[in-house]
Protein backbone atom coordinates (compact mmCIF):
# COMPACT_ATOMS: atom_id res chain seq x y z
CA UNK A 1 0.00 0.00 0.00
CA UNK A 2 1.37 3.41 -0.97
CA UNK A 3 1.82 6.14 1.60
CA UNK A 4 -0.69 8.95 1.64
CA UNK A 5 0.27 12.61 1.55
CA UNK A 6 -0.69 14.54 4.70
CA UNK A 7 -2.27 17.98 4.32
CA UNK A 8 -3.10 19.87 7.49
CA UNK A 9 -5.54 22.75 7.36
CA UNK A 10 -4.02 25.98 8.71
CA UNK A 11 -6.63 26.24 11.48
CA UNK A 12 -5.93 22.64 12.52
CA UNK A 13 -2.21 23.41 12.74
CA UNK A 14 -3.00 26.37 15.01
CA UNK A 15 -5.18 24.12 17.16
CA UNK A 16 -2.28 21.68 17.54
CA UNK A 17 0.13 24.50 18.45
CA UNK A 18 -2.28 25.80 21.10
CA UNK A 19 -2.31 22.51 23.03
CA UNK A 20 -0.64 23.28 26.33
CA UNK A 21 1.13 20.06 27.23
CA UNK A 22 4.11 19.23 25.03
CA UNK A 23 3.74 15.49 25.64
CA UNK A 24 0.11 15.53 24.48
CA UNK A 25 1.00 17.63 21.43
CA UNK A 26 3.74 15.15 20.44
CA UNK A 27 1.33 12.22 20.70
CA UNK A 28 -1.20 13.98 18.48
CA UNK A 29 1.45 14.81 15.86
CA UNK A 30 2.66 11.21 15.92
CA UNK A 31 -0.90 9.94 15.50
CA UNK A 32 -1.40 12.25 12.50
CA UNK A 33 1.86 11.04 10.93
CA UNK A 34 0.67 7.44 11.27
CA UNK A 35 -2.32 8.32 9.08
CA UNK A 36 0.06 8.57 6.10
CA UNK A 37 0.73 4.84 6.37
CA UNK A 38 -2.77 3.73 7.35
CA UNK A 39 -5.57 6.30 6.96
CA UNK A 40 -8.15 3.93 8.45
CA UNK A 41 -6.49 2.59 11.60
CA UNK A 42 -8.24 0.45 14.18
CA UNK A 43 -10.57 2.65 16.17
CA UNK A 44 -11.28 5.21 13.46
CA UNK A 45 -14.92 6.04 12.86
CA UNK A 46 -16.60 7.39 9.77
CA UNK A 47 -18.76 10.41 10.62
CA UNK A 48 -22.14 11.07 9.10
CA UNK A 49 -22.88 14.31 7.29
CA UNK A 50 -22.35 15.96 3.95
CA UNK A 51 -18.56 15.53 4.07
CA UNK A 52 -17.04 12.02 4.28
CA UNK A 53 -14.95 12.60 7.40
CA UNK A 54 -13.28 10.25 9.81
CA UNK A 55 -12.37 10.59 13.46
CA UNK A 56 -9.62 9.09 15.58
CA UNK A 57 -9.08 9.53 19.28
CA UNK A 58 -5.90 10.53 21.05
CA UNK A 59 -6.56 10.80 24.75
CA UNK A 60 -9.26 13.42 25.28
CA UNK A 61 -8.59 14.94 21.85
CA UNK A 62 -10.19 14.09 18.53
CA UNK A 63 -8.58 14.35 15.10
CA UNK A 64 -11.03 14.87 12.23
CA UNK A 65 -9.83 14.21 8.70
CA UNK A 66 -10.92 13.43 5.15
CA UNK A 67 -9.45 10.79 2.85
CA UNK A 68 -9.09 11.10 -0.91
CA UNK A 69 -8.15 7.59 -2.02
CA UNK A 70 -7.75 8.30 -5.73
CA UNK A 71 -5.16 11.04 -5.02
CA UNK A 72 -3.71 9.37 -1.86
CA UNK A 73 -4.29 12.42 0.36
CA UNK A 74 -5.28 12.63 4.04
CA UNK A 75 -6.59 16.11 4.84
CA UNK A 76 -6.61 16.95 8.57
CA UNK A 77 -9.52 19.30 9.18
CA UNK A 78 -9.73 19.80 12.95
CA UNK A 79 -7.96 18.85 16.17
CA UNK A 80 -9.71 19.68 19.43
CA UNK A 81 -10.82 18.44 22.81
CA UNK A 82 -13.70 15.97 22.63
CA UNK A 83 -16.10 18.51 24.16
CA UNK A 84 -15.43 21.13 21.48
CA UNK A 85 -14.47 19.24 18.34
CA UNK A 86 -17.92 19.02 16.74
CA UNK A 87 -18.96 22.64 17.38
CA UNK A 88 -19.08 24.84 14.29
CA UNK A 89 -17.76 22.14 12.00
CA UNK A 90 -17.79 23.15 8.33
Amino acid sequence: MADYKLVIKRSAAKEIESIGQKKTRKRIVQRIQELAENPRPIGCEKLSGKHPRYRIRQGSFRILYEITDDELIVYVVKVADRRDVYKRLT
